[in-house]
Formats: C-alpha cells, structure tokens, sequence
C-alpha cells in the first residue's frame, strides 16, 4: 500500500504476528532507483523476518533490473504488482491495467523471475472489469513462468475499491493451479478471515487496508484461529503502540516529513476507536512532534479511560 507499508508499519505489523510484510511498490524506472523517495520505500534496515520488495512497472527489462537491483540491497522476496487500480498507475498501463495484456504479463514475469535467485510472488485482481475476469488466466502464466505464490484481491481494476469483494474467483483460481494462492480483499476481522479462508481453501490470507488503525488485527486472528478468546489490546497496549509507532516515525522520515506522515495514521487509529473526527483536527493542524504527541496523548487517554475495554 502506497504511502502506508513503510518500515515502521512492517515492523509494527510484524510485532503483532504479521508473517510477511511487504514494502510499498517501487518503481522500476532506473531514472528514479536510486531516488531518496524510492530508496525509503525499500529500506528494510534492522527488520526481522523475510523482507519483500515490491516492483511496478511494463517494461520487461525494467522490472528484470529492478529485481536485480533490489536483491542485491538485500530483498528476500520480489513481489510484482499487478493488481494497484490508481489511475495514475493505469494511466501508465502499470499495475491492474497489465492485466489487459496477457503477453505482456508473461513476458514481464518470465524475466523477473530469470533474473533473480530469490523467490518472486505476484499480486493481480480478478481482471480488468466484470466482464473480462481473467485471474485464471494470468495465474497459469504465473505457474508456468515459475512464480512462488500468487495474491488475488477479490475485485476487477474498473471496481477499485467500491462494493464488496467477491471469492468466487479466487476459489476458482485455487482449483485449478498448484502454487500457494494468497487470498485478499475486505479481510476486517479474524471472522472475516477465517471465512474467506474456509470458503476459498486458499493457503494464506492478505490484510492491507484491513490494518490501518489496527494492526493488533494479525495477533488477533492468530487467536481466533486457535480457537481462543480474542479482544482488543488493553488501554495501556493500545496507547503504548500509537506512541511508538509516532515515535518510529518521526526516527524515519525526521521530524517534519515524520509529523505529515502520522496524521493519516492517527485517523485510522481513531476511527478505528471510535474517537470523533473534531477531536483531529488540531493534531492535523500541528507540525511539531512534541505537540502532536501532546494532543494525542490527552484525546486518547480520555477516550481509553472512559472505554477501557
């Protein structure tokens, strides 16, 4: 997720029980590998566990480099997206758009996957729009061409994110290829998890937008599927990872950038709590982490004292 996956929310992602976090997608444009930007959103340093690098792009080459590029600054696992619906990826014929052009979606995977040592997983959607679904399609290019693991989001490029995601497709994709397919799309809860696991029969699920604001959601479903009691973390818990998480923020963009980067955050979180929306609007306003942190602390100390549980 553009903006969202940087290194401090895979590591808060991981804490709570996350088995991989991938890095937000980098362009495999060489004019801008080596941009600050870009090289942030790849910096993987000091992180526990598998590290994945996403990769966008349409030209073969391009992507082959990139992969390269990213396995020598010490990538895991490239992971290619084919599944973004941001028109400006579109636009560009990037990311779901890809999925319009099958020969050029073997082509791309076919030298990714040649030019590195390291696993290569894909990300797609079900196709392009309601009447071109061609996940199956693209996912027997994707055995063929020698991908490690598939993730389908349950939605077409044209859908974006509106209505609901739908499984059918996914289920469908399961029974007819032998890679790991990874199942995604409004996963909100371990309920929700534990459905679309038990209705696709896929190997693994995919939260994104599902842990914005909280990313306790993956310690959570570990429980549910173990059969134990779930709920959500203490006040204490939840006001320490906030913090931390700001704190680990401000450390990785610097203090201006750091404060920017926390107000979407800070939303999730709130909304996710309950907490209204006037109760943000000076913690937007403020360029300063002390202060942003001040206003934080007394907003949710009031609110977790009144709802403890």
């Amino acid at each position: 997720m553009a903006g969202i996956t940087d290194r401090p929310f895979r590591n808060l992602c991981r804490d709570y029980g996350a088995g991989l976090a991938i890095s937000e997608m980098v362009s495999s444009n060489p004019a801008l590998r080596k941009n600050k930007r870009t090289l942030l959103k790849a910096d993987h340093s000091g992180e526990n566990g598998l590290r994945s690098v996403q990769i966008l792009g349409t030209d073969p080459l391009q992507m082959a480099e990139a992969a390269r590029f990213n396995e020598q600054r010490g990538a895991d696992i490239i992971d290619i997206n084919m599944g973004c619906p941001a028109k400006k990826v579109c636009a560009v014929a990037a990311g779901s758009a890809l999925l319009k052009n099958e020969t050029l979606v073997a082509q791309i995977l076919d030298a990714v996957v040649n030019a590195v040592e390291i696993p290569v997983t894909l990300k797609i959607r079900t196709g392009w729009d309601l009447s071109n679904r061609n996940a199956l399609t693209i996912a027997k290019l994707a055995e063929n061409s020698g991908i490690a693991a598939l993730s389908i989001h349950g939605r077409t490029r044209a859908c974006k994110f509106n209505g609901e995601a739908e499984y059918e497709t996914i289920k469908k994709v399961k029974q007819h290829v032998n890679i790991p397919i990874i199942a995604n799309g409004d996963i909100d809860s371990p309920e929700k998890a534990s459905f679309v696991l038990n209705y696709t029969k896929a190997d693994a699920i995919m939260i994104g937008r599902g842990a914005q604001g909280q990313p306790w959601i993956f310690k959570q479903l570990q429980q549910y599927l173990a059969g134990e009691n779930y709920s959500r973390p203490s006040a204490n818990s939840i006001h320490n990872t906030i913090m931390l998480h700001l704190d680990h923020l401000y450390s990785f963009y610097g203090d201006n950038c750091g404060v920017r980067m926390a107000r979407k955050h800070i939303g999730w979180y709130f909304k996710n709590l309950g907490i209204a929306n006037e109760q943000t609007r000076k913690l937007y306003e403020t360029t300063s982490p002390k202060q942003q942190t001040a206003l934080l602390t007394i907003s949710l100390d009031s609110f977790l004292n009144d709802n403890p549980a």
